[in-house]
């Protein structure tokens, strides 16, 4: 297995929002998941109101707005984690590859495997760092053989810029890792079942300046292979490492589009004022 060198020094972003190569956008990038008139209710209450959102291929697609505003009801739509919420409904059209994720009969299993999700607060399994990489490709069989799934861990691990850092305490447990160490190791897991898309929800919400700036170097390495929907509190973290941004206001898309514009020429005056700070 070869090891990238890892020396290479980590540096936090200050550039104009897409002025670098993270805010650049491909105008051709195919759609990967889609949403269309997406109502979403807890009981009576509607947390969610006619969402539409195409979600671009091997892109970062940032969801901001305020804290309530309904950014990670709608990840967690994308990946149908709302189905074990009592009581909370989903309707409208979510689609991946043109595929209804909804539709009667989806392996619900198989299609959390194609789409990986990683929470605020790291939660690595009380296992060793490897035994937390195994977890899924052991779960859905993807090694036959010890030598295939170490190729899987060390992989994984790599990817997630994490292997230089444990290769000599694979053993240990992976909650004895630092917080952002943690968060890297759940995106080693999140990647070692192959997903095409990844979740993130505020994944650096609970880190350091330091840790965070290790993650976006890796979700900006991550976007050459996977599709990214990210939701954050920070708008300098969105205007530093997505392409695409999504504002949503008291449960509604207000705006969206490419995050240069977003940022810099907003339609709406919702997201001018949220922009700017004056509402948050």
């Amino acid at each position: 297995m070869v090891e990238k060198n890892h020396k290479m020094p980590i540096s936090i972003h200050t550039e104009v929002p897409g002025a670098g190569h993270h805010g650049e956008s491909k105008a051709d990038a195919a759609i990967k998941m889609a949403a269309e008139g997406v109502d979403v209710y807890y009981g009576d209450k509607q947390a969610l109101k006619n969402i539409n959102l195409n979600i671009p291929e091997c892109q970062v697609t940032a969801l901001i707005g305020p804290s309530g505003c309904g950014k990670s009801t709608f990840l967690r739509c994308l990946n149908r984690m709302n189905d074990v919420v009592d009581g909370c409904r989903v309707e409208g059209s979510i689609t991946m590859d043109g595929e209804d994720i909804y539709a009667k009969g989806i392996d619900v299993v198989h299609l959390r495997a194609r789409i990986g999700m990683v929470f605020q607060k790291p939660n690595p399994f009380p296992k060793s760092v490897y035994d937390n990489v195994a977890y899924g490709p052991k779960i859905h069989g993807l090694a036959s053989s010890r030598a295939e799934m170490d190729e899987i861990v060390f992989a994984s691990l790599e990817r997630a810029g994490l292997l230089g850092e444990v290769r000599d305490r694979l053993d240990a447990p992976g909650t004895g890792l630092s917080g952002g160490q943690q968060q890297r190791l759940c995106i080693a897991r999140a990647i070692a079942v192959e997903p095409e898309v990844i979740l993130m929800d505020e994944p650096c919400s609970a880190l350091d300046p330091i840790a965070t700036a290790k993650i976006e170097e890796l979700i900006d390495e991550l976007k050459e292979n996977y599709t990214i929907i990210m939701v954050t509190h920070s708008m300098q973290q969105a205007a530093r490492v997505s392409q695409k941004t999504a504002f949503f206001h008291l449960g509604e898309l207000v705006e969206q589009g490419d995050t240069v514009d977003i940022f810099t020429r907003p339609k709406d005056e919702r997201t001018k004022s949220y922009v700017t700070g004056r509402i948050g």
